[in-house]
């Protein structure tokens, strides 16, 4: 079941604040004796932080990596270059592998947590772990990953994040994964992402080598709001869309007559009405069969064929910022 903060303490209906705060640090003494040792610290200057999620493996955000190999030290104060072995930048994620040796592989939590949940961020910078407690402020939040696309269903909490905590581990009171911190919100906040079963999946495939392909239409976009701003201007009917701005040489855009100032908007048979929504498409499609596309030019609509013969995999985890 979820941990909530009244999960914590089942010493009587209503337990006074004494005994409550200190079953609260009982509980962050063993989280930082059973979780601490499988957190490890990322970069010889402690830029972020890892957890292992399988004997020689560890996840961390992708940002946190300036190559593809780096630094990671472990809580017995062991420090092991590893390598990257799968890598999505789009989703801020990156599996290293490096030798964990003695170094527990945490487990992740049964159940998603919901709003109230107490959790427990942990981290290690180069002066030691890091152990914080909060509680769950909302879930299904989303924010802008490093490569401009959204980080969707994740958690925004109140365990406090220093430097170098980003990519560490938010766990339950058990100890089992429930998040991997990454973003700073401000103002006491800050967001994990889920330990869903997708996330899960993900983090498993990385590990056994399986970076995500990634399907590159090749054009820049403007977003909703202007495409709507420059057909007003020159007198055209509103339609919601995302309008191209740019088309590359000999990408599978321009191939398939895609011009600029042509107006997205679906793909396959879903509406398109952000760059998001063409990115989510783009990463569910398999790139061995055309998609179609259906464009506003000017007042003419029509539907065009895309194929993806050389589709583009991500194995250093550089996605172009203004491409999709």
């Amino acid at each position: 079941m979820p941990t909530t903060p009244s999960s914590i303490s089942r010493s009587g209906d209503q337990p006074d604040a004494v005994s409550l705060l200190d079953e609260i640090a009982a509980v962050g003494h063993r989280i930082e004796s059973s979780v601490a040792a499988a957190v490890v610290t990322i970069g010889r200057d402690g830029r972020g932080s890892g957890f292992v999620v399988a004997p020689d493996r560890v996840v961390t955000n992708a940002h946190n990596l300036r190559d593809r190999s780096t630094l990671v030290t472990f809580g017995d104060g062991r420090s092991v270059q590893g390598r990257v072995v799968g890598a999505d930048a789009t989703a801020d994620l990156v599996v290293l592998d490096v030798e964990t040796a003695d170094a527990p592989t945490l487990s992740w939590a049964d159940q998603e947590v919901t709003t109230g949940a107490a959790v427990f961020a942990v981290a290690r910078t180069p002066h030691g772990s890091r152990v914080t407690v909060g509680f769950v402020s909302g879930v299904g939040r989303s924010f802008q990953g490093p490569r401009g696309r959204a980080i969707t269903n994740s958690i925004e909490h109140t365990a406090p994040m220093g430097r170098g905590s980003s990519g560490g581990v938010l766990v339950d009171a058990n100890g089992h994964v429930v998040g991997i911190n990454t973003h700073r919100v401000g103002e006491g906040f800050y967001l994990a992402q889920s330990a869903s079963s997708n996330l899960h999946r993900a983090v498993t495939r990385l590990a056994d080598g399986h970076s995500p392909r990634r399907l590159l239409l090749g054009v820049s976009l403007a977003p909703s709001d202007v495409a709507q701003k420059l057909r007003r201007s020159v007198g055209l009917p509103e339609r919601a869309g995302i309008l191209v701005r740019g088309v590359a040489e000999g990408g599978p855009a321009a191939l398939a007559d895609i011009r600029e100032g042509d107006l997205i908007v679906a793909a396959g048979a879903n509406a398109v009405t952000s760059a998001d929504d063409l990115a989510e498409l783009l990463s569910g499609h398999d790139g061995d069969t055309p998609l179609t596309m259906a464009l506003v030019r000017g007042s003419d609509e029509l539907d065009v064929s895309v194929s993806f013969l050389s589709p583009t995999e991500s194995e250093t985890g550089s996605v172009p910022d203004s491409a999709s």
